[in-house]
């Protein structure tokens, strides 16, 4: 096998492919890339952890028809350190190596049977949605930090896909706040209802990979896989099997109370009082009262923060406790100019959202302060 191609041809698929492979893994191949190229001028990488599979394409390459299985941080480390407007060729020798070769530099860099390269096994797909790439990665990243992290609760360690209609919803929760979002679809193959925890890892990956464009993209679905097809990648991944809990029955209903406050305002008074917060439960305190809204924090070494803001309320005085970080990660999800808080007691979760949205909501559990 032989390769010639430009640096910048090579690099940022390379980047996709290389960004799934763990970098310490059990199964040596696990840690390479498997490039095959059909001597057509396109060339393929996969790169997989088992649990992620993503697929990227190279165009303009020249050479000879064949494939390899080479370490994928080694071969990105290369790449990137050479010239912008370097060349590259690759050529893969009968002892199990391979040389890279750009201008005066060589480099001999160890390789595995490409046959042993694990592929992840997937049945037919029974539904697959299409969207464009911008509004699919909004939705994600409006959601997408709201996930859990290393939760015995599993299917909380992913985001909820949902599609009933000629929307997809995207949720997640870690039990402490949830983040909701709906979308339009452009169009679906069936009209049954699918329900998809996609893991961690893959929506990370998803995040980094899809581009804001108004490129369409293709999802599709079967028991146990997503499989997402965009313009110079596939990527396919394993879903969580498990039971997502009912998010309908955690957004609250009937809020009686509805504060509007200027966002940025909003944010950097939030930044300030969690500076003073106590650094395991970052709880802030909110006193509400008719036109301002008081912060306040402390923590165990009696250090106290205090702040006020103006706002448009007209309800009765209310005095709530939040984690200010979960606060914020909401705040900064949500691009108005005013964010609406919506409460009920002191002991009632809150919702923050756009004045009015009630399709992209962000659910908050109080704290006893």
């Amino acid at each position: 096998m032989k390769l010639k191609l430009s640096r910048g041809a090579l690099l940022k698929p390379l980047t996709y492919v290389s960004s799934v492979v763990e970098k310490r893994q059990t199964l040596p191949i696990l840690s390479n890339v498997l490039i095959q190229f059909d001597g057509n001028s396109r060339l393929s990488m996969t790169g997989t952890d088992l649990e992620v599979e993503v697929i990227t394409f190279c165009e303009q390459v020249s050479g000879e028809s064949g494939e390899m299985a080479i370490n994928a941080r080694k071969l990105f480390d290369i790449t990137r350190a050479l010239p912008e407007d370097a060349e590259i060729s690759i050529t893969s020798e009968e002892n199990g190596k391979a040389i890279i070769r750009s201008g005066k530099s060589r480099f001999t860099v160890q390789t595995l049977p490409s046959e042993d390269f694990p592929k992840i096994e997937t049945e037919q797909w029974t539904q697959t949605w299409k969207l464009p790439a911008s509004v699919f990665k909004q939705a994600l990243s409006r959601t997408s930090f709201a996930m859990a992290q290393q939760d015995v609760r599993f299917y909380l360690n992913g985001l909820l896909l949902v599609s009933n209609s000629d929307k997809m919803i995207t949720v997640a929760t870690d039990g402490h706040r949830l983040a909701k979002t709906e979308v339009q679809l452009t169009s679906r193959t069936t009209d049954a209802e699918i329900q998809a925890i996609v893991p961690r890892k893959a929506i990370t990956e998803l995040n980094r990979i899809i581009e804001d464009n108004d490129n369409e993209i293709s999802v599709s679905f079967n028991a146990n896989h997503m499989h997402v097809e965009l313009d110079s990648v596939i990527f396919t991944s394993k879903l969580i099997d498990g039971r997502f809990p009912d998010y309908d029955k955690v957004i609250p209903k009937n809020q009686d109370k509805s504060i509007l406050i200027q966002r940025n305002e909003f944010q950097n008074t939030l930044n300030r009082a969690a500076i003073l917060t106590n650094e395991k439960f970052r709880g802030v305190r909110l006193i509400v009262t008719k036109g301002k809204m008081s912060v306040s924090a402390n923590n165990p070494d009696q250090e106290e923060a205090f702040d006020e803001i103006q706002i448009e309320y007209t309800g009765d005085d209310i005095e709530i406790g939040f984690n200010v970080g979960y606060m914020l990660e909401a705040l900064n999800a949500i691009t108005s100019e005013k964010v609406e808080v919506l409460l009920s007691d002191p002991n009632s979760s809150g919702t923050l959202r756009a004045p009015g949205d009630d399709e992209t909501v962000y659910i908050v559990m109080p704290m006893r302060l």
